[in-house]
């Protein structure tokens, strides 16, 4: 009966202890910090941000809302995310931004050695772009030349 008892509070420590590491493993991922130098002014939601290095962290615990902040100004922005997979699992940290003529939006957070990244919901403004491309012939000058896919490295710490 001794045995017993001694077997099941083991099992019970073994599985708290398993518990606990994978806690702070998984705290420790989302404490950590994408920065970027953001050489163009950007839009994130219905806020514009100036060029300058930013910050960008996970600002809940599931990593469904993100802090995008700047350094020097402190100026920043809360913003849904949602999940998305890699084709390739990125080496490397960095910033997916949607260019529409001059007006850059930023769309994708990925960091490296991660399989899912964090993509923003779109705004309002960028839809309205988007569908307004969409309406241009696919072959013309204009529509090749209106919409571009604009990656900024980024540094994880």
């Amino acid at each position: 009966m001794q045995n017993q008892i001694l077997k099941g509070v083991t099992m019970l420590l073994i599985v708290a202890a398993v518990a606990l590491m994978a806690a702070l493993v998984s705290a420790h991922a989302q404490s950590r910090m994408v920065v970027a130098d953001v050489p163009f002014e950007f839009a994130v939601g219905n806020k514009s941000l100036t060029a300058g290095e930013y910050s960008v962290r996970a600002f809940t615990n599931s990593g469904d809302a993100v802090l995008i902040s700047n350094k020097d100004s402190h100026d920043g922005v809360i913003r849904l995310t949602r999940p998305i997979q890699a084709r390739i699992v990125p080496e490397r940290a960095k910033l997916v931004f949607h260019r529409y003529g001059q007006r850059y939006f930023l769309s994708e957070i990925w960091t490296p050695g991660e399989q899912t990244g964090r993509q923003l919901l779109k705004s309002a403004e960028e839809r309205a772009l988007e569908n307004q491309l969409a309406a241009l012939p696919s072959k013309s000058e204009l529509a090749r030349s209106s919409y571009e896919r604009v990656e900024i490295l980024a540094m994880v710490r």
